[in-house]
């Protein structure tokens, strides 16, 4: 069983108010006929857009709430002071009330889930111990505790974001990049978390926007060109962003 499987659905996350990169995405997604898009959150935080990138969420089959989303609402605990900022400034664009929406785009950020299960899937933000928060990055597989007590937490199958680096780990402590395995990864019996990258905020030094598709058992890594300097420009003329948030898109870092 697997469930969700039973037609091919695009895994996107970490959108983080880049309208550009999403929007190529979209476009990406589109041109390969998938209809069903699952985003495991931070919608907004960092990017110049959040509005429009709320909007564009709205008719996607699943949205998750991530910390950045979650900071927004509430309080950005935590943060470094960029973001912190980033945030408040975010939260200002929602609640601009002179832009129609507004009550839409709260409501739809106020109800979104933490976790998502779909027979053998599972879908989080960070970790399935901590969904909001927990970072796992490929070096944690020298970390064997922290990997085992996270695997205790997924069935089979766990989709997360989070990290912006994109992979899959296996419950044996090891991490395959997508250019380690030709992109492709297909599910067996051997539980698996994979990361499916960042759509607009990528950092493992590929400037281009990643995501996932999810194919009968077959899990393929997608990387799309967008106009990151275009939204860099963007970042840099709002003071309240810090310019390195526009800057390390050129770089994917």
């Amino acid at each position: 069983m697997i469930s969700s499987a039973a037609k091919p659905i695009a895994i996107i996350s970490d959108i983080h108010g880049n309208l550009e990169a999403l929007q190529a995405v979209l476009a990406h997604i589109a041109s390969q006929g998938i209809e069903t898009i699952y985003c495991l959150g931070d919608v907004v935080g960092y990017g110049p857009n959040p509005r429009e990138c709320v909007e564009h969420c709205y008719g996607m089959q699943l949205c998750l709430l991530g910390n950045h989303d979650n900071g927004a609402l509430f309080d950005p605990d935590g943060f470094s002071s960029g973001a912190e900022k980033a945030i408040f400034w975010t939260r200002r664009q929602l609640e601009d009330q002179s832009r129609s929406g507004m009550q839409e785009r709260w409501a739809f950020l106020a109800r979104l889930p933490r976790t998502h299960r779909d027979g053998d899937l599972m879908f989080v933000h960070g970790s399935p111990r901590s969904p909001l928060n927990e970072y796992v990055f490929p070096e944690d597989i020298y970390n064997q505790r922290k990997i085992e007590r996270i695997f205790s937490f997924i069935q089979k199958f766990c989709f997360q974001g989070h990290t912006h680096v994109p992979g899959v780990f296996t419950e044996n402590c090891r991490f395959y990049s997508p250019s380690e395995i030709g992109d492709t990864y297909e599910l067996s019996d051997q539980k698996l978390m994979i990361n499916v990258g960042s759509v607009g905020q990528p950092r493992d030094g590929d400037s281009r926007s990643c995501y996932v598709t999810l194919n009968g058992t077959t899990v393929r890594f997608h990387r799309v060109q967008y106009d990151a300097e275009a939204t860099c420009r963007k970042i840099l003329a709002i003071p309240e962003l810090d310019e390195f948030f526009g800057n390390r898109l050129l770089q994917g870092k």
